[in-house]
């Protein structure tokens, strides 16, 4: 009797699948796999550490609206991108001064928290088969622990995105019933975050109509409206708050006008229509997910520059059917989630050029656009053992390919981020970039306080001066239609009444792995006419380099 009932016993654990093992196996092990995360976390976070600016230009142009908002407050505010993440680093640099390291370091701790909190949000809400392979993509991605120590926008983001997440898995789990008073301390929770994330990306705004989507979903209509009301507030105080401290500028002024643009750095060009904007969503969906995606993961060179159109197209089709599966499932929190990071990603490759073509636009959407992707597939294979096998080979693959991407960086990075805290801080820039850079730092130690040096990366040129204004220029200014370059009197009358006393023109490469001689040349078709027609009215005062020089010119006016 003792052993058939041995018998049945084995039989039972036989017939388990591939799946339950796993369920069980997460299960018992999920407190030491939430602590493993972490710890992956802010071991790669460090690994990948980077004391550097980005070449990019952004990162450095946060730092330098926080110097203005504490130095020229209250006669500066924050235009061209959402301003909120330059306000916390003004109020960094408030209580403990104008420390980079600081600024990077924040960004890794709250990195850190949005990892946690994401654990948190969505832990046993989706199963474990499709979590614990998103969760190690964000504990370990180098891309993800690149932003982790930039001072750009996204450690911040995702960590007021992981942050409504949490709330917002609590909020679905109220009773349909639950008293109003009991309910107020979400929807003031619910109205600051979204502001909150609305003011940390532009296109983040979709997460209010995302969150009262999911209500009419349900045809509840009274908490809908509630959405609505609580973002409304928490906006309109906000709005008061700008207009009583720096009149009437709206958060999308800035952007909003270069959004409009065929081309953001070249205005002649004119706006775009509706077919404009169709075609940007075609070609942003061959960059991010035929390119972009499969880099991030290690797929793909990482410099490599062909798009698939029929990758991309399979790679909307899979997103999307896999959207509509998980909105039929009923689950609020999970439709919420699913509808939000569509809508990001679709605002996205509507509104922007694809001649930006960043990897961190796509980024930010990847932890929930796995989770859309593996719970289709999930569904597919969940009753069969050959499909389960294959599964968990594919999501293995993803893993590996992760990994080895962050370990090889890994040992890349740390010599050169170990040289730039020791005090070489031009170390792993290419000799383009180290002469432009250099070259700003002179223009601090060797000219006067009244020097006004134009600069076509016034941010980084700032960073690297130790905080001396340079004058921005990022396309050419009073171009001639025949010519594309400068119309020299102009050019010059225009410097004149922007008080700028120098031109730097480097030799900053298009492509940035190879100097193939093309360079970024827009201050040099700005010059060029003027030395052509006026050669006395420039005057070369310092050449930065031996090879790819910067060259400084003194206006004479």
């Amino acid at each position: 009797m003792a052993k058939t009932t041995q018998t049945k016993t084995v039989s039972n654990s036989q017939q388990k699948s591939l799946f339950d093992k796993f369920e069980a196996w997460a299960d018992k092990n999920s407190k030491q796999l939430f602590y493993v995360f972490l710890g992956l976390t802010l071991f790669f976070s460090l690994a990948l550490f980077n004391a550097r600016f980005s070449e990019a230009n952004d990162d450095s142009g946060y730092v330098e609206a926080a110097w203005k908002y504490v130095n020229e407050f209250p006669n500066f505010y924050f235009s061209f991108n959402a301003p909120l993440y330059p306000m916390f680093l003004a109020l960094v640099y408030k209580f403990f001064g104008f420390n980079i390291m600081l600024f990077k370091l924040t960004n890794v701790v709250l990195y850190f928290f949005s990892v946690m909190l994401f654990w948190k949000a969505l832990f046993k809400k989706i199963p474990h088969v499709i979590f614990m392979p998103v969760m190690l993509f964000i504990s370990v991605n180098y891309l993800m622990m690149y932003f982790a120590s930039m001072t750009f926008t996204e450690a911040f983001y995702l960590f007021f995105q992981s942050l409504l997440f949490f709330v917002m898995g609590k909020f679905f789990e109220l009773p349909a019933e639950q008293p109003f008073k009991e309910q107020l301390k979400y929807w003031i929770l619910i109205g600051a975050l979204t502001l909150l994330i609305s003011i940390s990306k532009n296109v983040a705004i979709i997460v209010v109509p995302s969150i009262i989507f999911v209500f009419v979903l349900q045809k509840d209509w009274k908490r809908a409206g509630m959405a609505a009301l609580s973002y409304g507030v928490f906006r309109a105080l906000y709005e008061i708050t700008v207009k009583v401290i720096w009149g009437g500028v709206n958060q999308f002024s800035g952007q909003g006008n270069i959004l409009m643009l065929k081309d953001p750095y070249d205005k002649s060009k004119g706006t775009d229509d509706l077919s404009g904007f169709i075609g940007r969503f075609f070609d942003n969906s061959n960059l991010y997910l035929s390119k972009r995606f499969f880099q991030i993961i290690g797929f793909r060179d990482e410099n490599s520059l062909e798009v698939y159109g029929l990758l991309a197209f399979i790679m909307l089709a899979f997103i999307v059917i896999g959207a509509i599966a998980l909105l039929k499932q009923g689950n609020k929190f999970i439709q919420f989630i699913t509808v939000y990071t569509v809508g990001i990603m679709l605002v996205s490759f509507v509104a922007l050029q694809a001649r930006w073509d960043q990897p961190r636009i796509i980024l930010v959407c990847m932890p929930v656009l796995f989770i859309i992707m593996f719970n289709l597939i999930y569904s597919w294979v969940k009753k069969s053992g050959m499909g389960q096998l294959i599964y968990m080979v594919i999501i293995g693959f993803i893993c590996g390919s992760v990994v080895l991407s962050s370990t090889s960086r890994s040992s890349k990075n740390i010599p050169i981020a170990m040289k730039n805290l020791s005090g070489k801080i031009y170390e792993g820039y290419t000799p383009d970039w180290q002469n432009f850079l250099k070259c700003s730092r002179w223009c601090n130690d060797s000219l006067g306080t009244d020097a006004f040096v134009a600069s076509r990366k016034a941010p980084m040129s700032f960073i690297y001066a130790k905080g001396k204004k340079f004058f921005p220029i990022y396309s050419v200014i009073k171009k001639d239609s025949l010519t594309q370059q400068s119309n020299p009197d102009s050019a010059l009358a225009y410097f004149k009444e922007n008080k700028v006393t120098h031109l730097m023109l480097a030799s900053l490469r298009i492509n940035p792995t190879q100097n193939t001689g093309q360079i970024i040349n827009t201050l040099h078709n700005i010059a060029q006419p003027i030395l052509q027609k006026y050669p006395q009215k420039l005057t070369l005062v310092h050449t930065e380099g031996f090879s790819e020089q910067t060259y400084l010119f003194k206006i004479n006016y």
